[in-house]
């Protein structure tokens, strides 16, 4: 356990971000290995694996809704130096996990066949996409339980562990891939159910690693079968906590999809152009949420402890450290997008409109990066339901002007990303006065009366004048 209620801020942060960053690129070139080995299989399995991978989004925003709460309640509990209620939260978590992970078991056999076919069009992508769904579940089950071991270990300060066992995890993915893909030395190729065969290796290797490093190295908190027994009113904790989480991820699923649509008359290249930019935009965007993320646990372990003045400072260190992460990106996005882009595309069409979105969008940067910080502000202090407030107002002050401007004659794709700097502003101003109130109701020290008996010698003549 590492004590974030003392020591420089600006250092606690900047020793837990690297590591919180190297785990989400590795997260990244494994999909992105994945999709160059499955693409080789054809049309129908690159459709097929990228219909359903939308299915592991929206089981991401429920990971989210256990991670999130466990984040928060264990680091204020630490902060409080009551060991007890941190390893109570951690157990309940990792019981809810498994429980999650045996609904995505069934959900993933009963639903993967009719939700391909739902939005898949010919009989190829729908099977393609079913065999991947069918052999990615296990992942997917597995994950939320190394999603609360790594928010357990977040929360009391540590990150290295976390990040190495992805980084392994993602490198056996990887070397798993052609060989179970394209059957590279064994000459027995299982196509699309090696892909999400190969994950779900990697991912058990993952839980196995984490087990044995909590069982031999962790010791503040670790799995306690006694505290195993289902406790509601603990995980009504969590869920407090976690589920406006889960609904921002579904108001971000919303959000992409209304301008998906917007951009549907402009054209495949459009489409194509957006998805990219998004991409290239969710990569730099990665060092200012690992500098929220990192300020989280902070916050919550000076709240648990009453520090309030340190848990003020965070915000500022934080927002100031994202600022200067974001501000250097946004100076890079309008001098050379080119350089951001590389070579995604060769049409010339798509790659002009990742070009524009990239140098448009990019003058929101500061603003996202201030929505990050306050978000994770949010989970520190206990309180995640501001975090939906500001994600609804930023989806319908986006989706209603949006829709209606597409009707028009006149109306021209960057009016959809001029709307978008707009609405994103918007939220980050919201952002910062919901949290601004939150402080305000949160950290305010305890009022004590004071009596004769716990009254100091400068008291006492007072009490006894007023006799």
């Amino acid at each position: 356990m590492k004590d974030l209620t003392h020591g420089s801020i600006v250092s606690h942060i900047l020793a837990m971000a690297p590591p919180i960053v190297v785990g989400m690129i590795t997260i990244m070139v494994c999909q992105l290995v994945d999709l160059y080995f499955v693409a080789n299989l054809g049309d129908a399995a690159v459709a097929g694996v990228a219909a359903a991978g939308n299915a592991g989004f929206l089981i991401n925003g429920f990971m989210q809704v256990l991670g999130v709460g466990s984040v928060a309640l264990i680091a204020q509990a630490v902060g409080r130096k009551d060991r007890f209620d941190a390893n109570l939260v951690f157990n309940q978590a990792i019981v809810l996990s498994v429980l999650c992970g045996l609904l995505t078991l069934v959900a993933g056999a009963m639903l993967s066949r009719p939700y391909m076919r739902a939005v898949a069009a010919d009989q190829a992508t729908i099977a393609a996409g079913t065999t991947y769904l069918l052999w990615f579940m296990p992942a997917l089950a597995l994950q939320f339980i190394t999603q609360v071991m790594g928010s357990g270990l977040r929360a009391t300060g540590i990150v290295r562990p976390s990040m190495l066992v992805q980084v392994l995890a993602v490198l056996i993915n990887i070397a798993l891939a052609p060989v179970l893909i394209a059957g590279w030395g064994t000459g027995h190729p299982l196509g699309v159910a090696g892909a999400g065969f190969a994950s779900s290796i990697a991912v058990l290797v993952a839980v196995m690693m984490l087990f044995v490093y909590f069982h031999m190295l962790e010791r503040y908190v670790g799995f306690d079968p006694a505290q195993w027994r289902p406790q509601l009113l603990v995980w009504k904790r969590i869920l407090n906590v976690g589920l406006p989480a889960g609904g921002e991820f579904a108001i971000i699923f919303a959000w992409m999809g209304v301008i998906y649509y917007v951009l549907r008359d402009f054209g495949p290249a459009a489409q194509a152009g957006f998805g990219i930019g998004t991409r290239v935009l969710g990569l730099i965007q990665m060092p200012a949420l690992a500098v929220a993320l990192a300020a989280g646990p902070i916050a919550g372990q000076n709240f648990g402890a009453g520090n309030f003045a340190r848990v003020r400072e965070t915000f500022v260190k934080a927002a100031l450290t994202g600022t200067v992460v974001m501000i250097g990106f946004t100076i890079l996005a309008q001098w050379k997008p080119e350089w951001l882009l590389g070579n995604f595309s060769n049409d010339r069409e798509t790659m002009a409109v990742a070009a524009q979105f990239l140098r448009l969008v990019s003058l929101n940067l500061v603003a996202q990066g201030m929505v990050f910080t306050c978000n994770c502000m949010f989970q520190g202090l206990g309180n995640t339901r501001p975090v939906v407030i500001s994600s609804a107002t930023r989806l319908l002050t986006y989706a209603v002007p949006a829709v209606w401007l597409s009707t028009l004659s006149g109306f021209r794709i960057e009016h959809v990303w001029y709307l978008s700097i707009a609405t994103t502003t918007l939220q980050a101003t919201l952002s910062l006065w919901l949290l601004r109130r939150e402080f305000g109701k949160r950290l305010v020290p305890p009022v004590r009366e004071v009596t004769p008996e716990r009254a100091g010698p400068e008291a006492a003549p007072a009490a006894s004048a007023s006799v």
